[in-house]
């Protein structure tokens, strides 16, 4: 197995066991033991649980940040950034369900400099749905409510998503993808 493809496997099943355990309660000897190789071999791969963590984190954070500058800078109207932002959020879901519920629930163990790099990403991510609520309002594509109430209730649905659909196995994306951006933009009446 080539060393790059052997790391992927180290941090997915990292990821997995973050998710199941915590990461406090996590040590390179289960990650080993998960893979079923010796713990040593893990040092020839990554230097410390906490790089590990890392490169869950710092990447998934990343993406959000990226692609919400994309979403920022397009000519689309708010309702279709807000349907971008939600698609994101889906998509992300689906994909790594494990790293998610690593950046949402284990992020406070980063190191100093990372740390301070991911609340930066994050602050510019919430930020930037903020505008795109803010004009939204402003232009009449969305009702006149309390932002921080909007923000909130999209928020804390897609930012735990990851804790539903880790339970709904085989649950069609597609689906959750229309349903979920119906319900969210135009509610259920």
């Amino acid at each position: 197995m080539k060393s790059q493809d052997r790391k992927k496997e180290i941090i997915a099943i990292a990821a997995k066991l973050f998710k199941e355990k915590g990461y406090s309660a996590v040590t390179m000897r289960d990650i080993a033991q998960a893979m079923d190789i010796k713990a040593a071999s893990l040092y020839n791969h990554i230097r410390s649980k906490q790089e590990i963590l890392v490169l869950i984190i710092i990447e998934i954070a990343e993406e959000f940040t990226s692609v919400m500058n994309e979403i920022m800078l397009s000519n689309e109207t708010c309702i279709q950034k807000i349907e971008k932002v939600i698609q994101l959020h889906i998509d992300i879901t689906v994909r790594d369900t494990d790293a998610l519920a690593s950046l949402n629930s284990d992020w406070m163990h980063l190191a100093d400099d990372e740390l301070a790099y991911f609340i930066k990403m994050r602050e510019e991510y919430e930020e930037n749905f903020r505008k795109i609520i803010v004009k939204g309002i402003a232009d009449g594509e969305l009702k006149d409510l309390n932002t921080e109430v909007i923000i909130f209730s999209l928020h804390s649905t897609l930012r735990t998503l990851y804790l539903w659909y880790g339970r709904k196995k085989g649950f069609n994306a597609a689906v959750l993808k229309s349903n979920m951006t119906q319900v969210l933009l135009h509610g259920i009446v």
